[in-house]
């Protein structure tokens, strides 16, 4: 039995960023009648016109806005290849009456390994000590090891997360298991959130290290900036997995100058990629800073399972069963 689409013949599938996945990952074609046309890229140019005559639009990180939605009076489903819908407008979405689903679980491996790679490249200074080998510094020390930077075990160090979902359990069970402490941050700004969760600010006061796993929403923009920096009294390393606009980019730097933060490593940024001009570009070659072009997500496995779920949201939209749908109240 078909649900909304049950009187189109022939779907009309647009997929306007599929070069976001890799060519390595197969996307089978779904099981009912349709066309699909893939796009390598889309530009805010492009949208309109390729969106036209679309039932069903397939879009990983193109904004689709409310001058987009107009362009397509067939759409009846948005199907987001990930997990973040900020780059949709959900409110033009429900007025127009077309569903948005999305990605969900299908990366709980793969980011919180990035994210610990992310740590452990900092914690134990692993790209101060590959620059210095590079250049040559093991040769002119004459000895069998130098200590140019510092390395620290995690056993014993106290992990903040904020962000207690899937991706943040993952990283916490990770945690545990190399003998971290581990803590949950509470909404900042709130309290009476229960035992499970410490204040927001005393996270940033107690952390060793803290890893960001929450959305990008108007109350977490800039949820991380010069004022948090300055509370962060244990020196810890911040490590972002989530999304950029959650840390102030322009504070970043200055924290690390002035000792707020010891290391931080970032897969995302605001805007990506970001441009020659971006605070983070200054701070590359530093041996406290990583910056990683958003691939936390990405690892073969992950990128597999979350090609087969976007099909599968697809065909159960079609069957009248929808899952993983984005509240766009």
């Amino acid at each position: 039995m078909l649900g909304q689409a049950s009187s189109w013949s022939d779907m009309n599938i647009v997929f306007l960023d599929r070069g976001t996945i890799s060519t390595q990952i197969q996307l089978r074609e779904p099981s009912f009648p349709h066309r699909m046309t893939l796009y390598e890229a889309s530009s805010p140019e492009q949208v309109a016109e390729r969106v036209e005559d679309a039932d069903i639009l397939v879009v990983n990180k193109v904004r689709v806005g409310e001058a987009a939605l107009q362009a397509a009076p067939r759409l009846r489903m948005v199907a987001i290849a990930a997990t973040g819908s900020d780059n949709i407008d959900l409110s033009a979405c429900a007025r127009r009456g077309v569903m948005v689903c999305n990605i969900r679980d299908y990366a709980t491996r793969s980011v919180p390994e990035h994210t610990f790679a992310l740590i452990f490249a900092l914690r134990r200074s692993l790209v101060g000590y590959h620059h210095a080998v590079r250049a040559g510094r093991w040769q002119a020390s004459g000895k069998f090891c130098f200590h140019d930077f510092p390395i620290r075990d995690l056993a014993g160090s106290m992990l903040g997360i904020i962000g207690d979902g899937a991706l943040g359990q993952a990283v916490a069970s990770i945690g545990r298991a190399l003998g971290m402490e581990v803590q949950y941050a509470a909404h900042k700004g709130r309290q009476g959130q229960g035992s499970l969760y410490t204040p927001f600010d005393e996270v940033l006061a107690t952390s060793d290290i803290i890893t960001l796993h929450c959305p990008l929403r108007p109350s977490t923009q800039h949820l991380i900036g010069a004022n948090e920096f300055a509370r962060m009294a244990r020196q810890p390393l911040l490590i972002n997995t989530a999304r950029g606009g959650l840390v102030d980019e322009s504070a970043v730097g200055p924290a690390l100058e002035v000792g707020h933060i010891s290391g931080a490593g970032f897969d995302v940024t605001s805007i990506e990629p970001p441009s020659a001009e971006h605070p983070f570009m200054a701070l590359v070659d530093r041996p406290d800073f990583v910056l990683t072009p958003h691939v936390a997500w990405a690892s073969q496995e992950a990128m597999q399972t979350l090609a087969d779920q976007l099909i599968d949201n697809i065909e159960a939209f079609i069957a009248g069963k929808a899952q993983n749908v984005v509240d766009c109240d």
